[in-house]
């Protein structure tokens, strides 16, 4: 019989078994046989488990492209130059199939990943493992578990790539290598048929000791998301350029059914009960309105930084996790330099734009609304002159913001705009930072991620509802539940019945209640944004607003969604009209041009495929425009 080390390595792509933590790598594991592997339910949980591991690169958190998030290639943040500039390669058009920077992500690493859980799937039937003597029914849900995990990776394959090729079995090295990409929703009914299968196998909830691994509701918010993937225009209706996909034709009409899927499937998870009777997910409501975080002057609910922290957060409504994702130093490379950090990602004004402000009627609108200035909203005192949604604070570092007891100053020292490690953008990112840590204080901490949770599932059905000609009030209420649990105030009642106003709500709690955490990028895309008729003509209008970029970014906004752009805050010193007063000085704010970007349709629209995995699989067609 072959040794199993050497089966695993027979292959590279979508045949790769390379994980740097599978058991078959180290001695004296890797000189056992697939039988004696196989055979011991200890090893075949082992390996299970190194499943979850491979999350560290093949889903990062916070550090998605390794060292940057994905916010750095979106109209969230702008990345700095450190690292090679490893983001601003994707921001100016350097990637191609040759040049992707970071790594664990791709094509060939998903892939390995998923070749195991075939193995593990395969194996287990073989070989018939036994049972945990310690506890029966075990095997069960780990079964369940490889279930969930074949299903995941390739659903992070698809959603970077589109359409793919569902592998769910081994492929013997001898035999074809054609493999074919299959449209996008032939790939998700195979997903949603892996998710069926570890549904039928997996606890509604693990124990504390198995915290982290997938469970019931794991398997049911993948696939309704997958389920609202299917159903965006990306996928349902609208139109890609020069679209040479497989599945082009079962695209470019919209099917209703898509949306009625992604409700019932989001449903499901909103139904999904303990044995107890209780809600398996809940949102986090932990401290109160009287609550804030040390430091920031009144200004950071306790709540809204605490749900990323505490324990009970993430058993509430963590749908899948991402545990030890990242340790302390990683918030250093982020914090103003006035704080020993290095501004590595800076939040754009294309996002802070997106938070509302709260209206004396007691409801909240967009700053770029036709009302704003007549309810106190003053661009030149945007931050501190009205309120705005809490979560602005809780994300967002600003010129005259308190940090860390200490008041932020643009204008001056070593956090000046433009100054060395400083920010470009006139911001730094908050969200997810202690102000307990500065490098070299001695304290230290793990952070964990959130890959999936309750309020994406929540969005995906309040939008699934405005699809499908769903009750106004069901809308409204799932939408004002977010909010609350944020401290924010409801959306107006008058949006209710009307489905264009609506979906404006929406879309913009989704830019808010999930930024920084890897979804923008993608939804930029599911939405066609970039090359939307709408958003190409707010473009033509931006450049005919003004002589330079500069005017145009102050007379113009908010800013069109091509990702062509990034636009900052700076103060200007203004002792007649300044109303923000930092170090003594009255400032006013003022946009300006930050940087043009680049995104080409239809060819940013997905990744391309490695130019080496086209070599192994000649069947394998690229992505449009690459």
């Amino acid at each position: 019989m072959n040794k199993i080390y050497n089966y695993f390595l027979l292959a590279a792509g979508l045949l790769a078994a390379g994980c740097k933590k599978d058991f078959l790598d180290r001695k004296p594991d890797d000189q056992m046989t697939e039988q004696q592997v196989y055979s011991d339910y200890d090893k075949v949980n082992k390996e299970v488990t190194d499943l979850y591991g491979d999350l560290h690169s093949r889903s990062r958190g916070l550090a998605f492209l390794q060292n940057f998030s994905l916010s750095a290639i979106t109209d969230e943040c702008r990345g700095s130059t450190v690292e090679n500039g490893e983001s601003r390669t994707y921001n100016t058009g350097g990637w191609n199939p040759s040049t992707q920077p970071g790594g664990g992500f791709k094509w060939s690493d998903c892939y390995s990943t998923i070749r195991v859980t075939n193995l593990i799937l395969e194996g287990v039937r073989k070989y018939k493992t036994p049972d945990n003597p310690q506890n029966p029914g075990d095997l069960n849900i780990r079964l369940g578990e490889v279930y969930f995990m074949r299903a995941y990776y390739h659903y992070l394959v698809a959603r970077l790539y589109g359409e793919i090729p569902y592998m769910d079995h081994t492929v013997d090295p001898n035999g074809s290598m054609n493999f074919k990409r299959e449209s996008f929703h032939a790939i998700v009914e195979k997903i949603c048929k892996d998710c069926d299968s570890a549904i039928a196998l997996l606890p509604v909830a693990q124990p504390d000791v198995q915290f982290a691994r997938a469970d019931k509701g794991a398997a049911l918010a993948l696939k309704a998301i997958v389920r609202w993937m299917a159903a965006t225009p990306l996928y349902n209706g609208g139109t890609l350029p020069n679209d040479n996909r497989v599945g082009k034709a079962e695209y470019t009409t919209r099917n209703d059914q898509r949306w009625a899927a992604a409700r019932d499937a989001a449903k499901a998870v909103l139904d999904l009960k303990l044995d107890n009777g209780q809600p398996r997910f809940t949102l986090y409501t932990g401290y109160g309105t009287t609550d804030f975080v040390p430091g920031s002057n009144g200004k950071v609910y306790s709540r809204l930084f605490q749900m990323f922290y505490d324990f009970k957060a993430f058993q509430q409504e963590a749908c899948l996790m991402n545990m030890n994702d990242k340790y302390e130093a990683w918030e250093g490379d982020n914090y103003p330099p006035s704080e020993g950090g290095g501004s590595r990602q800076q939040p754009m004004q294309e996002q802070v734009d997106e938070y509302e402000y709260i209206a004396p009627d007691g409801y909240g609108y967009p700053v770029y609304g036709p009302n704003a200035v007549a309810d106190g909203y003053d661009d030149a005192n945007p931050y501190e002159g009205i309120k705005r949604d809490p979560r602005f604070y809780r994300d967002i570092i600003y010129h005259g913001a308190t940090f860390r007891n200490s008041i932020k100053n643009t204008a001056d020292g070593s956090d000046k705009i433009n100054a060395t490690n400083s920010t470009t953008t006139g911001y730094w990112l908050r969200k997810y930072y202690r102000e307990d840590y500065r490098p070299g204080n001695g304290v230290g901490f793990q952070i964990h991620f959130a890959l999936i949770r309750l309020p994406e599932i929540m969005l995906i059905y309040a939008e699934a509802l405005n699809e499908t000609g769903g009750a106004s009030g069901d809308i409204i209420n799932m939408l004002n539940t977010i909010r609350a649990r944020s401290f924010m105030v409801p959306v107006p009642p008058s949006i209710a019945g009307d489905k264009a106003k609506t979906n404006d709500y929406i879309q913009r709690e989704r830019r808010i209640e999930l930024f920084y955490e890897n979804k923008r990028w993608f939804t930029a895309r599911l939405y066609l944004e970039p090359s939307s008729p709408d958003q190409l003509a707010r473009e033509q209008a931006w450049l005919a607003s003004g002589a330079d970029n500069d005017s145009r970014a102050q007379n113009y906004w908010p800013y069109p969604r091509c990702q062509n752009m990034v636009n900052g805050m700076r103060p200007v010193e203004d002792e007649v009209n300044g109303k923000i007063t930092v170090g003594g000085k009255k400032y006013r704010m003022q946009r300006f041009y930050v940087a043009q970007w680049v995104f080409a349709s239809p060819t940013h629209y997905f990744f391309p495929i490695q130019q080496e995995e086209l070599g192994r699989d000649p069947a394998l067609q690229q992505n449009p425009g690459w």
